[in-house]
């Protein structure tokens, strides 16, 4: 390279620059029919001659130096085995005008995915700048006009992320109603008329993958498509109910800053309540008799046999992604996962000993109509109960029954109550039965302490361990009343167990015998195989515990063994504060609506309401990115509403991980005229009709009205 001055003085100098290319580059450099040098002479003031491989400038010193640069770089390109194009040539030289530290060559070779033979990369600078941070944020706001690049290049990115496995599905949802315009009115089933909506997004999505593959990953749910108020969804009726530290509560009575149970068995804050209209909703039943109800598009965390073996972490699945699916040969396909810890609610003091409490429940008599008597063959625990409950002495009357009397004191009235009856009172269950017996409230929602030794009292007098050769020891547990059948259930699940439930109907049952009597059955008998967590002891009598420490009682399991359909009702999604995103639902069942490990492309996001926002964003879960693309000057918002775009990009700049990524009309791709029609929108907007503007927040409509005024 050389350069020399020619002219009389400094103000005409004109500096001459020679750059010598090498053969191989010379043709990519100048390009079909010399089109690129032809684009290089329309770009830059400098003169430019081209004789074999020699490149000489001639111009004013500023200006020779800039083709010097812009030479260089489209020279490194060719060197880079990239095509040089006018498109290329108009992009090195844009971003050397603007002056940025960043070499064009490195940016225009950027390769983000590559598909029979096309490569998808930046062309500007700006999208660079939009790819990289991308890379570096969990969400991106890409703000900017038409043909810039915004939403082909995030599906570039999403595809390469799922390629990659570091996502596990992408989404990609935009509004569906744009210029006041009502799907009811159009012809069509439901998907024809959204398809229009959503065709850029199909387009961009053959564009990077293959035709064929996608239909599979659509059905597999591992890419999904939806309008925005569609994509809400992962919804469960109104009615159904939800794990609060009180107790169970209809989902459409939660709002924000309300508790409920996490996994984790602690209270986790509700922290969004999106109302979802009617949907079509299923009945999701497990292999242990518990179910629940949840929308087609409501999300679970299940693992596989494979998932387990392998040590992964549960995958995410719609309910109607799990439908026809639920069977990997005879075995269950999908196992569920269960309370990590025993629920935690709020301890409160309770009147008798938790596991007396149990044993009474048992085999006590509680009819308080004469003296309390506990019957049992272990005198283990008759002597539990005296020492457990003040006030009683266990007089043994035959060799099964005990009679629980008030111990007397020297000058106490006869007529000071027994204190097992006292309590009994208290409880409400002075006069139940074996039939009617129940474990009262204050100790079912109490501390898991005294909610397993309630639990302890009735197996080591109602159950015990039953144990197989080979086979890990089961727990069983026999009752013939419905809520207290009800009740030990609550107990177990809230525990972190599981319990499967028969039946023995009285109906047609040979009587039983007693004392050689012949004794009707008057009564179902309810029989409740259950499995606890390891480290939970189900037993204290101590013959029951050896035996079951000895054959071990195996690790509780709950599969999804199928999913009905049972019509359409209102239904409601919640968004909760616990890392996992998991709350309990119906039978202590765990379930969650966040997405988690995905790809979440929101497009055309000028034309979401500020509350669209809110909700879309606020459903990013664990491992997951958000991009948000949007122009914010091409709002269709009926009835001045606030755009949604323009909101967060008030309220979300101080946050760290969210990045705004602006592009402008020079980093359109399209054709050039692209460009200029919307710098010049930009001009008459500007000049014309500044006040409109800055009132109605670049509301189209508000906007044309205004230039209707204008020409009146």
């Amino acid at each position: 390279m050389g350069t020399g001055d020619i002219g009389p003085g400094p103000a005409a100098r004109t500096v001459r620059s020679s750059i010598e290319l090498a053969p191989e580059s010379v043709f990519p450099f100048l390009g079909s029919a010399d089109q690129n040098l032809r684009e290089l002479e329309k770009l830059l003031d400098a003169d430019i001659h081209v004789r074999g491989n020699s490149v000489t400038l001639t111009g004013k010193a500023a200006d020779v130096a800039l083709a010097e640069r812009v030479i260089e770089q489209l020279v490194a390109l060719t060197g880079r085995n990239r095509v040089v194009t006018p498109e290329a040539v108009r992009h090195t030289v844009s971003m050397l005008t603007e002056g940025s530290s960043e070499s064009p060559a490195e940016v225009l070779s950027l390769d983000i995915l590559s598909r029979r033979g096309k490569t998808i990369r930046p062309k500007t600078l700006n999208q660079k700048r939009y790819v990289d941070a991308i890379d570096a944020n969990t969400i991106v706001f890409g703000i900017g006009p038409a043909g810039t690049g915004k939403t082909y290049l995030a599906m570039a990115k999403a595809v390469q992320a799922l390629q990659s496995k570091q996502v596990n599905r992408i989404i990609l949802t935009r509004p569906a109603v744009e210029a006041g315009e009502r799907l009811g009115f159009l012809p069509g089933t439901l998907n024809e008329k959204i398809d229009p909506y959503l065709r850029p997004l199909y387009d961009a999505l053959h564009d990077m993958m293959d035709p064929e593959a996608i239909p599979k990953l659509m059905a597999a749910g591992v890419i999904e498509v939806a309008p925005l108020a569609y994509m809400r969804g992962r919804a469960q009726p109104l009615h159904t109910k939800v794990l609060t530290p009180d107790g169970f509560r209809p989902i459409g009575g939660l709002r924000v800053g309300d508790l409920v149970i996490g996994s984790d068995g602690c209270p986790t804050e509700v922290l969004g309540v999106y109302p979802q209209g009617f949907k079509e909703i299923y009945r999701v039943y497990t292999q242990d008799g518990a179910s629940t109800l949840a929308s087609g598009d409501h999300l679970w965390s299940v693992y596989t046999r494979s998932d387990r073996r392998r040590g992964k972490p549960p995958r995410v699945l719609q309910t109607k992604e799990m439908i026809g699916n639920l069977r990997a040969a005879h075995d269950h396909r999908y196992e569920l996962p269960l309370l990590s810890e025993p629920v935690r609610f709020e301890s409160r003091a309770v009147p008798m000993d938790p596991y007396a409490l149990g044993l009474l429940l048992g085999d006590g008599c509680l009819t308080c109509t004469t003296t309390p008597t506990f019957a049992t063959n272990d005198p283990e625990l008759a002597a539990v109960l005296e020492r457990a409950i003040p006030g009683i002495v266990a007089r043994r009357k035959s060799g099964v029954d005990y009679a629980l009397n008030r111990v007397r004191h020297p000058g106490e009235s006869i007529t000071v109550a027994n204190p097992v009856t006292q309590v009994a009172r208290q409880l409400g269950l002075a006069g139940t039965r074996s039939d009617t017996k129940f474990v009262p409230s204050e100790y079912l929602f109490n501390d898991h302490q005294v909610r397993l030794g309630v639990l302890q009292g009735l197996l080591d007098s109602d159950g015990g361990p039953v144990t197989q050769r080979g086979r890990n020891c089961r727990i069983q547990y026999t009752t013939v009343s419905d809520r207290l059948r009800d009740d030990v259930i609550f107990l177990v699940q809230s525990l972190g167990g599981i319990v499967n439930l028969r039946t023995r109907a009285a109906e047609g049952r040979r009587p039983g015998l007693a004392n050689g009597r012949a004794v009707e059955h008057r009564s179902d008998a309810h029989i409740l195989e259950i499995r606890l967590p390891e480290g939970v002891a189900p037993f204290r009598l101590v013959r029951n515990a050896a035996k079951y420490q000895e054959s071990s009682g195996g690790r509780p399991m709950r599969f999804i063994d199928r999913i009905e359909p049972v019509g359409t009702e209102e239904a409601v999604c919640i968004r909760v504060a616990a890392a996992d995103s998991l709350y309990v639902t119906e039978d202590f069942l765990l379930t969650h609506n966040t997405l988690n490990d995905s790809f979440i492309i929101l497009d055309e996001a000028q034309n979401t309401t500020a509350e669209q926002m809110k909700m879309f964003l606020t459903r990013l879960g664990f491992g997951s990115k958000i991009v948000v693309t949007g122009d914010v000057t091409q709002v269709d918002l009926p009835n001045g509403a606030r755009s949604g775009l323009r909101a967060a990009s008030e309220i979300l700049t101080e946050i760290d991980d969210i990045h705004f990524a602006l592009l402008t009309s020079s980093d359109v791709v399209r054709h050039r005229l692209v460009s200029d029609i919307v710098d010049a929108y930009e001009r008459f907007e500007a000049d014309s009709r500044p006040q409109v503007a800055a009132h109605y927040g670049g509301n189209r409509a508000q906007r044309r009205a205004a230039s209707r005024a204008d020409r009146r």
